[in-house]
Parts: C-alpha cells; sequence; structure tokens
C-alpha cells in the first residue's frame, strides 16, 4: 500500500474558498498600492547566496533555505573538509543558490540592476511568495505571501506619512482594529549610546525586539549575556518602558537623549511623522503608538520602523517595515535611500478567518448551475449559458449528461455541495416556449418558469 501523501511542516494546502478568501485579501493590497501610484513588479523566487546572506543578521541568515547545487556538487570538496561535518562550510561548497527570505534585499538587487531603467523615485510593490527555515508555530509559516511597498531614491519622511495611511486605509477595509506601531532605529542608537553601549547596538535591538514574547527578565539575561553591563541595563529600563502619550514621549526622549544627536534626529523624524498624520492630513482611523520597545530586528533599518498588531485577535505582527539607507550600497549603488511596508498575508488570512470578517461577495463562486438532461437541452442551456456570462454572471453547466432521476439528483447534489443559489433546467417540452428555462431557488426550494433575460435579472437581483 502506497505511504500516504504528506506536506513540509509550515506550509499548507489552499482550498478554492480559502483561495477566494486569499485573493480578497491581495485585491486590496493591490487596489490601496495602486491607489497610492505604486507599480507591480516580480523577482525570481531563489537569488544567489551572495546576494542574500549578511543581510539579515545572523539569526536570520541562519534561517535561508539553501539550494543544492546541481551535477557534482562534491567536486573540489576534500575528504578532510567533509569529515570535519562543519555545516555551514559545507553548505557554502554545496549551494550557491537560495530561496528568497523576503521581497526587500531582491527588490534592492533589482533596483540596481535595473538602475538604468528607473524613474526615481521608484514606487514598486509586489505580492509573492518568500520562505524562512524557521521553527513552524501558530501564526508562524516556512511559506508565506508577503505584500510590499517600497520608495527608493527619496529621503522624504512624507514617504513614512503615505505608508502609514496605507497601512490604516488597507485595514479600514478588512474592518481589522489595529494599532500601528512605530519607532525609529536613531532613537536606539542614541539610547545605546548614552548607556554606553554603541558597540553593542544590534544585540541591544535584538534583544529588546522580543520583549513582548520573553518578557523583561528574559531579554535583560540575554543582554548580559552579550556582555552588556549591569549599570547598562539599569539605565536601559525606564527607557524602554516609558509610558505617556506619544507627544509625551518623545518630549522625554528628548531630554534623555540630549547629549546624543542621532538620537534626537531619531525623536524629530518621529515627530514629523506624528504631526503630519495628527494636524496636516485626514487623521488615521486607527491607533499609532510610539513604542521603543520595538527595533525590528533586520540589520539593514537605519530610520523609521514600523509594525501592526491586530487589537482583537492574539497573533504576531501582521504587517512590518522601515527606512533604509544603506542597501543598494552593498549591491555598488551608494546614496540611495528606501523606506517600505510588508503585509503578512497569510497572517491576515488568519485574523480575517478568527474574526469572521469576509465580505459575503467575497467567497461567492457560480451563481448558477445549468442542470445536463439531454444533447438537444444540452445545446440551448449552451446558447443561454453564453448569455448569462456576458451578464457578467458566474455560471456553469454540469458535463454529464443525466439519463435517469438518479443521475439529476446527482447534478442537484452538486449543485448543493457548491453552494450555487441557483439551479437552471431547460427541458425538452419547453424549448419552444419563450420562457423556457425552469429556475430553482435552492435557498426557497421554489420553481418558476424565466426566459433567459428574466433569469439574468432574478440572479442579478
Amino acid at each position: 500500500m502506497a505511504a500516504k501523501p504528506s506536506i513540509p511542516k509550515g506550509t499548507r494546502d489552499f482550498s478554492p474558498v480559502e483561495m477566494a478568501k486569499r485573493n480578497y485579501i491581495f485585491n486590496t493590497i493591490r487596489d490601496v498600492y495602486h491607489l497610492y501610484g505604486f507599480q507591480q513588479i516580480e523577482t525570481p523566487s531563489m537569488e544567489m547566496l551572495s546576494t542574500l546572506m549578511g543581510k539579515y543578521g545572523d539569526e536570520g541568515d541562519k534561517l535561508l533555505f539553501k539550494i543544492q547545487n546541481s551535477g557534482d556538487y562534491f567536486s573540489g570538496i576534500t575528504d578532510e573538509e567533509l569529515l570535519s561535518r562543519n555545516a555551514a562550510k559545507l553548505a557554502s561548497k554545496f549551494c550557491e543558490k537560495g530561496l528568497r527570505y523576503d521581497l526587500t534585499v531582491p527588490f534592492a538587487r533589482y533596483v540596481v540592476m535595473h538602475r538604468d531603467e528607473i524613474t526615481f523615485p521608484f514606487k514598486r510593490y509586489q505580492i509573492q511568495p518568500v520562505w524562512r527555515a524557521d521553527r513552524p508555530q501558530k501564526g508562524r509559516y516556512r511559506e508565506f505571501y508577503q505584500c510590499d511597498a517600497d520608495v527608493v531614491g527619496s529621503d522624504s519622511l512624507l514617504n513614512e506619512v503615505e505608508l502609514m495611511q496605507i497601512v490604516d486605509t488597507v485595514f479600514s477595509r478588512f474592518n481589522i482594529r489595529v494599532c500601528i506601531k512605530i519607532n525609529n532605529r536613531k532613537i536606539l542608537s542614541g539610547i545605546a549610546e548614552i548607556i554606553g553601549e554603541s558597540d553593542k547596538i544590534v544585540d541591544i535591538t535584538v534583544a529588546i525586539d522580543k520583549l513582548d514574547k520573553i518578557g523583561l527578565d528574559n531579554v535583560n539575561a540575554e543582554l548580559k549575556e552579550k556582555g552588556i553591563s549591569d549599570e547598562a541595563i539599569a539605565k536601559l529600563q525606564p527607557i524602554i518602558l516609558l509610558s505617556g502619550t506619544n507627544a509625551e514621549k518623545l518630549n522625554k526622549l528628548r531630554k534623555i537623549l540630549r547629549d546624543s544627536e542621532i538620537g534626537l534626529q531619531g525623536v524629530e523624524e518621529i515627530d514629523f511623522i506624528r504631526k503630519t498624520l495628527w494636524n496636516d492630513v485626514p487623521r488615521l482611523k486607527n491607533k499609532m503608538e510610539i513604542d521603543l520597545t520595538l527595533a525590528r530586528g533586520l540589520n539593514y533599518y537605519t530610520g523609521a520602523i514600523f509594525e501592526v498588531k491586530a487589537l482583537d485577535v492574539q497573533i504576531g505582527s501582521i504587517t512590518g517595515g522601515g527606512r533604509y539607507d544603506n542597501l543598494t550600497g552593498v549591491f555598488g549603488l551608494e546614496n540611495v535611500s528606501g523606506v517600505g511596508i510588508s503585509f503578512g498575508a497569510d497572517r491576515i488570512f488568519d485574523v480575517l478567518n478568527q474574526l469572521e470578517l469576509y465580505p459575503k461577495e467575497a467567497t461567492d463562486g457560480t451563481k448558477v448551475l445549468f442542470l445536463n438532461l439531454g444533447e438537444k437541452e444540452s445545446k440551448i442551456s449552451m446558447y443561454i449559458l453564453n448569455k448569462v456570462r456576458n451578464a457578467g454572471i458566474h455560471a456553469e453547466i454540469f458535463p454529464d449528461i443525466a439519463r435517469k432521476n438518479k443521475q439529476q439528483n446527482k447534478q442537484m447534489s452538486y449543485a448543493k455541495a457548491k453552494n450555487i443559489p441557483f439551479v437552471a433546467i431547460v427541458e425538452e417540452k419547453e424549448m419552444n416556449n419563450k420562457k423556457n428555462i425552469r429556475l430553482k431557488n435552492m435557498k426557497t426550494g421554489k420553481y418558476k418558469f424565466v426566459s433567459a433575460e428574466e433569469l439574468i435579472a432574478v440572479v442579478k437581483k
């Protein structure tokens, strides 16, 4: 007996109904991106490892799915290297390519390769899957879709403002209540500077980014483990636990960071975004909160950083992003600043499912099924079916002819299983009549004889 097939952990199959829901998510996000002038691109699923490695920090590099070279990948490897069992070293010889970890680094590579074709500032969006060799758990998958929007070639903070408006618009359309959390890596650099641990900025940001997952005591333990002094950790406590309104937090930060030029720069950048969204444009429908524990573990962020949490469902962040000033520089294109956001489609899918927020039309499929009772009936049905489809109604005909009542019942069962609201029956004895279609409302069970035009009107209504 053949073994039962399975799929890798952290991946999922999606049924037709689930795909209809996912397409509702993608189409909603796509429509808002178009509204703000973003254009779509796509990049390959795999990139050269040299493109990916070193862009996500040590923890991110470990989560890259590496693709084994084809052919004789043992050539050029000594017995000593094989016997060493050094997985990282061997992988670098076995693998030249990897599955993309996110869409931002491939986008930076795209910008560098196509710089002569691009008009700056370049506003692009991308809706594609990414892969991470992470430990699967609720809301965390190894294969998932990201829906990214980035602007490169502009330093203006108006880009950050518009991205926050996009986030607010998308979640308002989904009817998901969210909190948009915002911070700035320059503020975090300033904090590291004033506590005397500037060289430990990466360790500090990686640790405090885990605050809501592992708690303050474990964050402090991790900081100590990374060699950060007890005195510095003590100075850090009141800063990362800063409370008050957004304006109050910024005023407190100005005092705390008064001796840090870069820290104060970060404060003013956040204040510009806050004031513009609060005073100069229509206010956001969702809450925006300055959160100093937000660090976004990716090393390429250099300015404002964002993260979005759903308020009515316990799940990780469902959108994130930030400003990166140096990303294209590693590919040879200096002084091109960028800022972007990424919607986590799979987590949004889970949130909408839990809250039952999908509109009915998002999952609507076939509206009317034509039964197939014979060759003559089938020909007439196909003619009417064409009219119905030209009217924009989703319709289909059962492909197999029903020779007996049992087979007719099978066709009715098909309509019921697919939640098709109407069944149309063209019978031979009624073919010469104008109202030659017997239309059944599957919800009420009632029949009525209609013409093709009347069928279209009834189904559309």
